[in-house]
């Protein structure tokens, strides 16, 4: 058995970036960026009307016929001379000639004529060329995690496609002769079974959507044929369950009939001591636990960082921060505990239920409060480190 410093250390070893891969940028939310983006056009790409109003030549001329108009999308560039004005809207392309833009709420109009209560300054309302970013500049760069607004800013660009990391293909394989599926009648003896729905949906929460979802009996031989499957087509194999030392947990020796190395095995930790971690190839295996908030708890602490790094985020662990707690905590267990907790303003409290079968008060909980191993007492008022669950 390890301890948790050694075991996330084991995983960060094989936290590293998945090759790039070409996306259309209209899939591509959430994902990161590969490489760097420079822009290929100016933006704007020409001078731009930043107002509703008037483009002419800047003097000190207050009347101007207007002799045109400019509609945002023309390409119209009308010849102006000093007294002359076009009509103009805003994100039309300014005519060569002029320099200023009069908005049209400081100006009269008089059949053809506009009449200057109020001229700015020269340039003003234009929008120079390449005023956002001139062509060929980095618009973007490598390891932004692309949004919604970076997206339509490299729309924008006319960008249609980006390198970024792949991501992974998952396997969640699920073991237990005692789970039911949602929908069917539950039996004397029965659970109904929610690890892979938690655990599809927070990888879903990461982007990652190319997940299947295998069940099998607590029998050594579907075991190892299931695992075998499991490991040929993807990059992340999830089991639950089975990888205790009952008489029906298989999970360790089907791992082992399939010729995958154990990287580590057992973590001094509550919850989520039977954890397994190993790897074959190039694809990861991690062993979870059976009890839903062990499972959970070991998705969040080892699972999610490779899985973030994979895809290439730099800040690959949950955020990690220090709250006041507002109770003693005992820990006599010698393991180094994550308690369900709860932060408001900064001040920590221990959820009821602390189970490793209890996923209500996981539900409510947004933070685990973590104990090191070394540590026996925690005294009201002394502050505390703790994992955000966001």
């Amino acid at each position: 058995m390890i301890s948790f410093s050694q075991a996330i250390a084991a995983v960060e070893r094989y936290c590293v970036r998945n090759t790039a891969v070409i996306k259309p940028i209209e899939k591509s939310m959430g994902m990161v960026l590969a490489k760097d983006i420079a822009s290929p056009i100016n933006m704007p790409s020409y001078r731009q009307s930043s107002m509703d109003g008037y483009a002419l030549v800047f003097g000190d001329d207050l009347s101007n016929k207007v002799v045109d108009e400019v509609q945002a999308g023309s390409s119209k560039n009308i010849p102006l001379k000093k007294g002359e004005a076009v009509r103009i809207f805003t994100g039309a392309r300014v005519p060569d000639d002029a320099d200023t833009i009069v908005i049209q709420e400081h100006v009269s109009k008089v059949e053809d004529s506009i009449h200057i209560e109020k001229m700015p300054p020269k340039n003003a309302n234009i929008r120079p060329l390449g005023e956002q970013i001139s062509k060929g500049d980095i618009a973007l760069e490598k390891g932004t995690v692309l949004n919604e607004v970076s997206v339509a800013f490299l729309v924008g660009l006319g960008i249609s496609k980006v390198s970024v990391y792949k991501k992974p293909k998952v396997s969640i394989l699920v073991t237990g002769n005692e789970l039911v599926r949602l929908g069917n009648e539950l039996k004397e003896g029965q659970i109904f079974e929610s690890n892979s729905v938690s655990l599809v949906l927070a990888l879903k929460k990461l982007g990652v959507k190319n997940v299947k979802v295998h069940r099998i009996k607590d029998q050594l031989k579907s075991t190892t044929k299931a695992v075998k499957k499991c490991l040929k087509k993807s990059d992340i194999v999830l089991i639950s369950g089975g990888i205790s030392v009952g008489e029906y947990d298989f999970v360790k020796q089907a791992l082992e009939n399939n010729g995958v190395t154990e990287i580590f095995y057992k973590v001094n930790q509550r919850p989520g001591k039977p954890l397994w971690f190993g790897t074959k190839g190039n694809t990861k295996v991690f062993a979870l636990p059976g009890n839903p908030v062990s499972s959970l708890s070991c998705f969040y602490l080892y699972v999610l960082p490779l899985i973030k790094a994979q895809l290439g985020f730099s800040n690959y662990h949950l955020e990690r921060k220090t709250g006041v707690l507002k109770e003693d905590i005992i820990n006599k267990t010698g393991k180094t505990l994550f308690l369900k907790g709860l932060l408001k303003d900064a001040q920590a409290s221990v959820l009821d239920g602390q189970a490793s079968s209890m996923l209500r008060s996981f539900a409510i909980s947004n933070a685990l409060l973590v104990v090191a191993e070394n540590i026996d007492f925690i005294k009201k008022g002394e502050k505390i480190k703790y994992i955000e669950l966001k």
